[in-house]
């Protein structure tokens, strides 16, 4: 009562109300503007935008979904049904958990005044425009957009969303790099990080994903081929299911990304965890990111951080062993699957031979030159399409030039660990087959 009665009697607390009621009246760009000069509870923040808008029963957009793969157990029938149930609590209890440190408790605390004088510079000084976008299963998402349309440049036309990593937020995540590098940029929280509600499992981030691009698109007005995808570490798990739900976005850069989840969390989970450990992904925590990067169509860049101590399974006492990143294995499964006929059983040696070394140390051992008329000989004779079938007739020694100039297409080095902010500079569109 007694705060109550203070808040009444203080005029900035009063306006704030008044600004606060108008918004909920009237989603104006007055009003938004108006209140966007405060910082309160984001609960309490008017909805912006809502997926069922745009997805009705009469029209609604069918999801893409990679089928599960079945979990390998060394139980018998007896035991399978009490272990499922343990798996269910391990995932729901601890596993999430360590997988999104961020969405925890302690850390929303420990963080929440860092991100709320972060998230007040982007707002007043690089003009960030907050907003609260509802999903199909009702869950909040925070966001916040750079416009940079009207800058100077060609970049500000294309948005990229970024996906963040297990302990990142968009107030002091990866969205300085494509703002440094001139985009427009939409940042946003993973559900149940700061003000987004929800739990980050599978379906809630495939959802928060699908609305915001959803927003992007119909509250924002960019085309699909104008929206690029951004992400890094656990957040490629997001990103690649997007572009594979939107396959006509205009490219997709995956920083310090893995192939799947399960070989990291073996490599930290005791030996004789495996079984409930396979078990616990497959059913509640499935990140299969290269399944759904290869059903994107579009350019595709790979960062892999040479002292990257995450999303490596291996050491050597003095550091990572670069031959056990779990990039080189997105890399190679991508390839595999878009040049089935160049990166096979033949050339897998050659390929791990060659990330198992920093790229920037290792002698250009292909003919470049020769890959790229080879490749435009077969586009002007077929398509550009993926799978691309260019290899056929080649011989080892052509398929295995061919092997390395596409890997030092699709893949480039940052000499850093895990959590240093990627260099604008390293941010810049991905090679495609017609370039």
């Amino acid at each position: 009562m007694i705060r109550g009665m203070g808040r009444a009697y203080n005029a900035d607390y009063t306006l704030f109300l008044e600004v606060l009621l108008a918004a909920e009246k009237s989603c104006t760009p007055q009003n938004r503007k108006m209140l966007a000069g405060f910082d309160f509870e984001f609960w309490g923040w008017p909805i912006d935008f809502k997926w069922s808008d745009v997805n009705n029963r009469e029209v609604k957009r069918t999801k893409i979904q990679v089928p599960k793969s079945s979990a390998i157990l060394g139980l018998s029938k007896v035991i399978h049904y009490p272990a499922t149930l343990v798996s269910y609590m391990c995932a729901h209890t601890f596993g999430r958990r360590m997988m999104y440190p961020g969405a925890t408790a302690l850390m929303n605390t420990l963080l929440e005044p860092t991100l709320c004088q972060n998230r007040s510079k982007l707002i007043e000084e690089k003009h960030g425009i907050r907003a609260k976008v509802q999903t199909e299963d009702k869950n909040e998402i925070d966001t916040l957009f750079f416009d940079r349309r009207n800058s100077v440049g060609s970049n500000g036309k294309t948005v990229v969303i970024c996906c963040e990593g297990n302990a990142g937020f968009y107030e002091i995540g990866c969205t300085v790099t494509p703002m440094e590098a001139g985009y427009s940029v939409l940042g946003w929280n993973h559900p149940g990080f700061a003000g987004s509600s929800g739990a980050p499992l599978p379906d809630q981030e495939q959802s928060a994903i699908d609305s915001v691009i959803q927003y992007a698109i119909h509250k924002l007005g960019f085309m699909p081929d104008n929206i690029a995808l951004f992400a890094w570490s656990i957040g490629g798990y997001s990103a690649t299911w997007a572009a594979m739900n939107y396959p006509d976005i205009s490219f997709v850069i995956l920083d310090a990304t893995f192939d799947h989840v399960l070989p990291l969390a073996e490599a930290r989970m005791p030996k004789s965890f495996n079984s409930i450990t396979k078990l616990t992904i497959n059913n509640y925590l499935n990140l299969e990111n290269s399944e759904q990067l290869c059903r994107y169509p579009g350019p595709i860049l790979l960062i892999r951080r040479l002292e990257d101590e995450m999303i490596t399974t291996q050491g050597d006492g003095r550091g990572t062993v670069l031959e056990s990143n779990r990039g080189n294995y997105l890399l190679q499964h991508l390839l595999q699957y878009r040049y089935p006929n160049i990166v096979d059983e033949t050339t897998f040696s050659v390929l791990s031979r060659w990330l198992s070394k920093p790229i920037s140390q290792q002698e250009d051992i292909f003919d470049g030159d020769l890959c790229l008329s080879q490749i435009k000989s077969y586009i002007n004779e077929n398509s550009e399409s993926f799978p691309c079938l260019i290899g056929e007739g080649f011989t080892q020694e052509e398929k295995e030039n061919m092997t390395l100039f596409l890997a030092s297409k699709y893949m480039s080095e940052f000499n850093s660990t895990h959590c240093s902010p990627l260099p604008s500079a390293l941010f810049h569109r991905p090679w495609t087959l017609g370039m």
